[in-house]
């Protein structure tokens, strides 16, 4: 076989399996690095306060007020997002999901996205 076909074909199939990662679960993509972040407001009265404003000017018309989700869009009050690392809220706030209609956060100034997350974090799970 030739270099070059062999080459193009391992190519090939090397994006299949990145493209298809990309659209599996957004936590399966937070690098190590991101997870271990923690959060500079993590239960701090006021910094819940201020995200729980941020997310009612930006989250809530897909996430709905309570969070709860709505049109097709995931509770942010559930068990897996709560459980999820507080750097890995904060990544995802600052990439999006695009592929899942999530969009990125990343003009915000990096304080209120903090904010965001330790509003999320305060949340209770749904059952």
């Amino acid at each position: 076989m030739n270099f070059k076909i062999a080459f193009t074909i391992l190519l090939t199939i090397s994006a299949g399996g990145i493209l298809a990662a990309a659209g599996s679960d957004w936590l399966n993509q937070v690098p190590p690095r991101e997870q271990q972040k923690t959060n500079p407001f993590h239960d701090q009265p006021q910094a819940i306060q201020a995200g729980r404003l941020l997310f009612k000017d930006h989250c809530a018309q897909c996430h709905g007020d309570n969070a709860q989700g709505m049109n097709k869009r995931p509770s942010l009050r559930s068990g897996r997002l709560q459980s999820a690392s507080q750097g890995s809220l904060h990544w995802l706030l600052v990439n999006g999901s695009v592929r899942r209609g999530m969009p990125s956060w990343s003009k915000l100034p990096d304080q209120q996205l903090w904010q965001l997350v330790a509003y999320l974090k305060s949340l209770k799970v749904e059952e």
